[in-house]
C-alpha cells in the first residue's frame, strides 16, 4: 500500500500568505509617487511666480532705463542748442545744496499711490567744479564750462506691480 506523503508546510508561507504583502508594497509605492508629484507641482508653481516677478522687475528697469536715455538726449539738445528730443523735456534743478539723495527719493516714490513714473534732473557741473556758490540757481544763469547732470528716474512696470530706479551722471 502506498501511503501518500504530504509535505508539511509551516503556517504563513506559500502563495496565499504572500498576496497581501504585494498589495502593501504597491500602496506604499503609490503614496510615495503621489508625494513626489505634489512636491513637483509646488516647485513648478514657485518657479512660475519667480519668473513672473523677474519679468515685472525687468520691465520696470527697462522702462526706467529708456526714460533716462530720453532725458539725456533732451539735455544734449539743451546744452548744444539743437532742440532734439523735445519730448523728453523736464525741469532742470540748478540748486547745488538741496539735500537730494537718489535712494531716499526713489523710496519715497515707491509709496505713492497710484504708482507713476517720475524724473529728477539736476545740473551738478558748477557744484562739483567750484564755479558756483551754494545758492546757485537763484541768480542769472551763466554758461557752465563743465556741464554735468544727474538724471534720476523712478519707473514701474505697466501693471505697477514692480518698480525700479536708475540714477546716472551725464556729461553731454
Amino acid at each position: 500500500m502506498n501511503i501518500p506523503r504530504h509535505r508539511s508546510r509551516q503556517p504563513g508561507t506559500g502563495h496565499k500568505a504572500q498576496r497581501g504583502a504585494a498589495l502593501y508594497v504597491a500602496l506604499v509605492m503609490l503614496v510615495l509617487m503621489a508625494m513626489l508629484g505634489i512636491v513637483g507641482m509646488q516647485v513648478a508653481g514657485l518657479q512660475e511666480r519667480m519668473a513672473a516677478n523677474y519679468l515685472n522687475v525687468n520691465l520696470a528697469f527697462q522702462t526706467a532705463e529708456a526714460d533716462v536715455r530720453q532725458r539725456e538726449c533732451y539735455i544734449e539738445g539743451v546744452v548744444n542748442r539743437s532742440g532734439v528730443c523735445a519730448d523728453g523735456e523736464a525741469p532742470i534743478s540748478q540748486v547745488c545744496d538741496d539735500g537730494f539723495d537718489a535712494t531716499n527719493w526713489a523710496a519715497q516714490m515707491s509709496t505713492d499711490v497710484p504708482q507713476v513714473n517720475r524724473v529728477s534732473i539736476r545740473a551738478i557741473g558748477p557744484c562739483i567744479s567750484g564755479n558756483s556758490e551754494l545758492a546757485m540757481g537763484t541768480g542769472p544763469v551763466n554758461e557752465d564750462p563743465n556741464p554735468v547732470y544727474q538724471v534720476t528716474v523712478y519707473a514701474t512696470n505697466q501693471a505697477a506691480t514692480a518698480n525700479a530706479a536708475v540714477d546716472t551722471i551725464f556729461r553731454p
